[in-house]
């Protein structure tokens, strides 16, 4: 993925994608997955980070605070989110720059996104 050098907003599920899915049900506790801290330390400060979860709002205090051990930033975590698809919808700049992208990856495995900034875009 190309990206421009402005400041961008993030948009993860948590579960599967940064956790091990259901591994706070199935192990009582919550697994980073492979690369995520990586992926994170290279997410521009400047960036806004949203995390999704179906999770219920009673189940959100523990992944909080695993998050925070872990030094895992975001701005918001929005709960109780439906489980079928995520859909984002944004408008492309009048120069022709793309601001929306979406990514699927799979459930469980290592975060591997893979991105460069272009200064000219």
């Amino acid at each position: 993925m190309e990206l421009s050098s402005l400041a961008k907003t993030w948009i993860l599920d948590i579960d599967g994608t940064i956790v091990k899915h259901n591994g706070y049900k199935i192990d009582g506790k919550d697994t980073l997955l492979d690369g995520v801290k990586e992926f994170f330390y290279s997410i521009n400060p400047e960036d806004k980070i949203i995390l999704l979860t179906a999770r219920k709002k009673e189940n959100i205090k523990d992944l909080k605070e695993f998050l925070k051990k872990n030094n895992i930033r975001y701005d918001i975590i929005l709960t109780e989110m439906p489980p079928g698809e995520r859909i984002l919808i944004n408008d492309k700049k009048p120069s022709g720059l793309l601001t929306a992208y979406a990514v699927n990856k799979m459930r469980d495995e290592k975060l591997t996104i893979k991105y460069i900034v272009n200064k000219e875009l």
